[in-house]
């Protein structure tokens, strides 16, 4: 699973109000190599939680990313490449995602995070 996957993805448990970030338990992280596209990162930046997506690079064990950012920064090469190496060349290949505000293990395998929910979930 991509950071940027996690970025978008939060807890849907009945009665969550605090589902988002959720945190990374990584026990396996991969990197693929994936081209560069300054365009596509450029257009997805305004989408992004800054913070959480930090966070979630750090806990894999990718600290190349600043705390704080502005726009002005999609001008240069260098981060757009620290950032498409966190958002797109980093995965976590197994471990957990887990609820902030219920503590649930959402299992990721293989890559893919299982985020289905059990019929007292919903």
């Amino acid at each position: 699973m991509r950071l940027l996957t996690h970025n978008m993805l939060s807890s849907n448990i009945k009665g969550v109000t605090n589902g988002f970030p959720l945190k990374i338990e990584a026990v396996k992280v991969i990197e693929k190599e994936v081209d560069f596209n300054p365009d596509f990162l450029r257009n997805m930046f305004s989408k992004l939680e800054w913070k959480p997506l930090v966070d979630a690079a750090r806990t894999m064990g990718y600290a190349e990313l600043p705390e704080e950012v502005e726009s002005s920064m999609l001008e240069s090469d260098d981060f757009l490449r620290r950032l498409h190496r966190a958002l797109l060349e980093l995965h976590l290949e197994e471990g957990a995602l887990i609820c902030p505000e219920t503590g649930r293990r959402f299992p990721v395998i293989k890559g893919i995070p299982n985020m289905l929910l059990n019929e007292d979930e919903v």
